[in-house]
């Protein structure tokens, strides 16, 4: 009984997690708009890796921690919940997916580059500072080369008010003082750091409660709730019929989790693999999704509702996996 509540608890802080990341995207939005292009710029690139703030945060409070696992479970279960429960739960309520846009065709691969690099570089039993830079310096490659065309995107985006934070709630006669923005910014960091913070301290309570790694707790509970943020985003790009952007943001944030925000993590605390054959299982079941995912999308060029009924399946049978 203990346990299932610190997993409930875990799942009500992720929101909080949430919820924080909005006030977050909120304020940078209108700060930009008041403020010089520079900063402008800087906002938009950090609202193009808004849904995966809870990652980062959960990151570096649990290298600060000193349990550094938990985030690269997090990081991998992500990955592998936003091509399987994420995308499959939209599809399915959706009823199809087309695939439009030919920057799809490259991002995807991009994606299983980025999703890989981890994969390759945790060979040999621990992830160091210097492949820390180098999963940033991958980052850097992708933001300033094919990247460069969606985050211009997003900018315009952003300027016509139209992106991230509309999905999350509608924000009618909003205050747009500096001062208040700049409140709202800090005060949403805070919030971050706290819940990530209460986070990391309640999933080590849980891997102990239940006599299972901590790497596990991030692998499958944390990733479910870290990765709302990519379902909220999914629901409501599919309803306003931008499959562009539902697509593009399932693949950005596998991106963006696998280089710049485990790249971070690892900077602040090198990660020593302590769970190998639950890793060895999970990356596996990655490249397997992964894999089943590019042919559904690339064979149609549409993701069908049986389809997305599959990625769940595979999901399933990823958890089930796990726990055997």
């Amino acid at each position: 009984m203990t346990t299932i509540i610190l997993i409930i608890f875990i799942f009500v802080l992720c929101f909080i997690l949430m919820k924080s990341s909005e006030q977050v995207v909120i304020a940078l939005r209108h700060l930009a708009a008041e403020t010089h292009t520079k900063l402008f710029i800087l906002s938009a690139l950090l609202i193009a890796i808004s849904t995966s703030f809870p990652e980062l945060f959960v990151g570096i409070t649990s290298a600060l921690e000193g349990s550094s696992n938990l985030s690269l479970g997090n990081i991998l279960g992500a990955n592998v919940t936003n091509l399987s429960l994420v995308a499959g739960i939209s599809a399915l309520v959706a009823g199809h997916v087309n695939v439009h846009g030919e920057f799809i065709k490259h991002e995807i691969w991009i994606a299983a580059i980025a999703g890989l690099l981890p994969i390759i570089l945790v060979l040999d039993g621990d992830l160091d500072r210097i492949d820390g830079i180098i999963l940033l310096l991958a980052y850097g490659a992708y933001a300033t080369s094919f990247f460069k065309v969606r985050f211009i995107q997003i900018a315009q985006q952003i300027k016509k008010g139209i992106f991230f934070h509309r999905f999350l709630r509608s924000i009618h006669h909003v205050d747009t003082s500096r001062t208040k923005e700049a409140i709202r910014f800090f005060l949403g960091i805070a919030a971050l750091l706290f819940s990530a913070g209460l986070i990391v301290k309640i999933a080590k309570d849980v891997a102990i409660a239940a006599n299972i790694p901590l790497f596990l707790i991030g692998l499958i509970v944390l990733s479910i709730g870290t990765t709302l943020p990519e379902l909220v985003f999914s629901f409501t790009s599919l309803k306003d019929k931008e499959p562009t952007m539902f697509f593009g943001n399932l693949l950005g944030s596998i991106i963006a989790n696998s280089t710049l925000i485990l790249g971070v993590t690892v900077l602040i605390s090198p990660i020593k693999l302590v769970a190998f054959n639950e890793y060895l299982i999970a990356a596996i079941a990655f490249i397997s999704i992964f894999s089943v995912f590019w042919l559904f999308t690339r064979s149609k060029l549409r993701l069908e509702r049986w389809e997305a009924a599959v990625l769940l399946i595979l999901y399933l049978i990823f958890v089930v996996v796990e726990f055997l």
